[in-house]
């Protein structure tokens, strides 16, 4: 008999749903232990008189709501229009002013799904992907949780991926150091690195053009080396270099047919399931996930993620794309970060803050070998 899990003591649902309950409760009890989620969620049915900051109000046609959708928004609701269209299941979360558009499979299951993902932590958006990824009775396998990446949705409204995929580059990218400056990166290079970014503060000026040149000149001198130019994607194709790695918001402005057609390799950034997704549209050579722990090197837009989800994202992208890990990661926790499978770990202050960073960068890539 399946097991099931008593959610805490709130309304999952409105109006109450006794059935709906059990089923969240039942697919809850089989995803496993994840920290108590205090956000102040609820999946509404029927759109309610007085809609709070948590609730998603689930709708098949936005048209008749139109008027209220807006009101329901700016009170900090979301609005989960679902249905069928063309034979295919399509849902569409409208949150905080972003529309995220996935189209999939629609199980029974899919609301009390949802139910059961959001009450793991993860965000609505996130939680509607893996919503979208389960499958009725998946609760009675050894592992419930979705991880046949052949099930997950496609996210909707993305420019078209470059004719031809980018270039691959290795499975596991190992020790991934991200740098401040080219002289970091020429030394770094030096002390025996092979996978290195250059993620210059500098404006865009030819001390910049001139920093990007210094790099690629440094990994051609090593073999086997590769030099990622972090956000710069004009001037690292200018120079030849052999990646860019870019964020989300890059996406919409980068030529990357450019890029897929100079034969550069692009790594993308992710910060959860839907934008994981969202980067795997476009066949990029890698996809880097984090932040992994919490990290003062640059603003996150969401809280850290933790090895627990890091193990299923490595799970998921096995076969798929290789993999970056990235996020608060040091000596003291590589060894727990490679333990969930993935085969590259970008540090910042693990190496650039260290009292001796040829040491440093000598027993990070120990760690990998062990």
């Amino acid at each position: 008999m399946t097991e099931t899990l008593r959610l805490q003591d709130r309304e999952l649902f409105w109006p109450p749903a006794d059935e709906l309950t059990a089923a969240a409760e039942r697919i809850r009890s089989r995803l496993g232990d994840w920290p108590p989620t205090h956000a102040p969620w609820r999946i509404c049915l029927t759109p309610p008189d007085a809609p709070n900051g948590g609730d998603l109000i689930v709708v098949t046609d936005a048209a008749p709501h139109l008027a209220n959708i807006a009101r329901w928004m700016l009170d900090g609701a979301g609005v989960i229009e679902a249905g069928i269209d063309a034979g295919q299941g399509r849902a569409t979360l409208h949150l905080g002013g972003v529309r995220y558009a996935l189209e999939g499979e629609l199980a029974e299951d899919w609301i009390p799904a949802l139910a059961a993902f959001l009450d793991c932590g993860f965000d609505p958006h996130d939680a509607l992907v893996l919503a979208l990824a389960w499958r009725d009775g998946d609760e009675a396998r050894e592992d419930a949780w979705p991880v046949d990446f052949s099930r997950f949705p496609r996210v909707l409204g993305l420019p078209d991926a470059p004719a031809q995929p980018f270039a691959p580059c290795p499975t596991k990218l190992g020790l991934y150091p991200v740098l401040p400056t080219t002289d970091w990166v020429e030394r770094v290079l030096d002390y025996g690195a092979k996978t290195v970014q250059l993620r210059s503060k500098q404006p865009k000026s030819p001390a910049l053009v001139s920093e990007i040149e210094r790099c690629v000149a440094a990994g051609r001198q090593h073999a086997d080396s590769r030099v990622f130019i972090n956000d710069h994607w004009r001037e690292a194709l200018a120079a030849g270099a052999y990646g860019v790695h870019l964020g989300q918001e890059d996406l919409r402005e980068a030529d990357l047919d450019a890029l897929a057609a100079a034969g550069m390799r692009l790594g993308l950034s992710s910060h959860g399931y839907f934008e994981m997704l969202t980067a795997l549209h476009f066949r990029p050579s890698y996809v880097a996930l984090g932040a992994v722990f919490p990290t003062t090197t640059k603003a996150m837009p969401t809280a850290p993620q933790g090895l627990a989800r890091l193990a299923r994202y490595v799970k998921l992208l096995d076969g798929v794309a290789p993999m970056v890990a990235i996020g608060g990661i040091d000596s003291a926790v590589l060894p727990q970060v490679l333990a969930t499978g993935v085969g590259c770990a970008a540090v910042v202050r693990a190496v650039t803050e260290a009292a001796d960073p040829a040491a440093a960068v000598a027993a990070l890539q120990q760690v990998f070998t062990q």
